[in-house]
């Protein structure tokens, strides 16, 4: 597995990072065997960055993780989201990030991931009622404490970026990005590059759509509202699939791969986590890893998929709402 710096002065971390949201929630039943068989077999394969939150399930995703890093603790590097809040139906009911919530959030995440410390720890949406200094600021105690490695944000802002680095030095910002999400590009990527922050990519196949989920959705699966996959938008996104297919095909490589190798491309900085729930997907994922691609190919793509050729926005109004950028 190759090794990317997370940031300019963060810890070195596998190229490829495992996000195991959805082996919990919001897209539908998962095999729990497998789920922990996935994730052996991707520490087996060098992923060290797993990346969990303490809501995913609410709670079932960290002692997920817990179950498969016991005896492997030193091979992983644990990401936890905290901050998001939901209701017992579970509805996202709001953000809680005061000083005194985080280190609620990080006792109870420390208890259930049995672990004395948690490698990156950040919060999953910017509260807008509470400062982002004192936020980061009780991360940065804990921190001093020993319960927590390196600092991270997660969908923020340039400017809250900026006041957070100002504080201690942030390592990694997780944001999406991929081939139809390129928004990041104009002022966040040049930003987080000036002051060294790394990224965090999620959701680099958009949520199942660029590797062909486009239908059947199990129940619960939250990709069966989101506006993207929306009849009215389904049919234009699918010519973005149909063009990707086109160009993998010459390649010999799946449309997924081409996707995921065009995210570590882009540069040494980003980190795609890719949220295989199955050891077929890790598998398939993994094949991206050598993949390089040349700038002619690079450009090809972005011709065939040009900056907000996408139809529709990524969450629905009320999340979308939520997010700081």
């Amino acid at each position: 597995m190759k090794l990317r710096k997370l940031g300019r002065s963060g810890p070195s971390v596998s190229a490829l990072g495992l996000g195991c949201m959805g082996m919990s929630a919001l897209y539908g039943p998962a095999d729990e065997k497998e789920s922990l068989a996935t994730i052996h077999a991707a520490l087996e394969a060098g992923i060290s960055l797993l990346d969990t939150g303490d809501f995913y399930g609410m709670g079932h995703n960290e002692t997920l993780v817990r179950q498969a890093i016991q005896g492997r603790r030193d091979q992983a590097f644990v990401c936890v989201k905290f901050g998001a809040q939901r209701s017992p139906d579970g509805q996202f009911v709001g953000v809680d990030t005061r000083p005194a919530s985080v280190k609620n959030f990080l006792a109870y995440s420390l208890q259930r991931l049995g672990t004395d410390y948690i490698d990156l720890y950040q919060p999953a949406r910017v509260d807008r009622s509470v400062p982002i200094e004192d936020t980061v600021g009780a991360i940065a105690d804990m921190e001093k404490a020993g319960y927590v490695r390196c600092i991270g944000l997660s969908e923020a802002s340039v400017e809250t970026l900026r006041r957070a680095n100002s504080i201690h030095p942030i390592a990694a910002l997780q944001i999406e990005y991929s081939i139809i999400t390129r928004d990041i590009e104009s002022d966040v990527m040049p930003a987080l590059r000036k002051l060294g922050v790394g990224v965090t990519a999620y959701s680099v196949l958009s949520r199942g759509l660029l590797a062909g989920k486009t239908s059947s959705f199990a129940r619960g699966d939250f990709r069966a509202h989101l506006p993207r996959f929306a009849a009215e938008n389904l049919q234009a996104n699918l010519k973005i699939i149909e063009a990707l297919k086109q160009i993998s095909a010459e390649r010999r490589i799946t449309v997924s791969q081409l996707c995921i190798a065009w995210a570590i491309n882009r540069g040494e900085d980003i980190i795609p986590l890719i949220g295989a729930r199955t050891r077929a997907q890790l598998q398939e994922a993994l094949g991206a890893v050598d993949i390089s691609l040349t700038g002619s190919e690079l450009e090809r793509i972005e011709k065939a998929v040009p900056v907000n050729a996408v139809a529709g926005t990524r969450y629905g109004a009320e999340q979308m709402a939520m997010l700081n950028g």
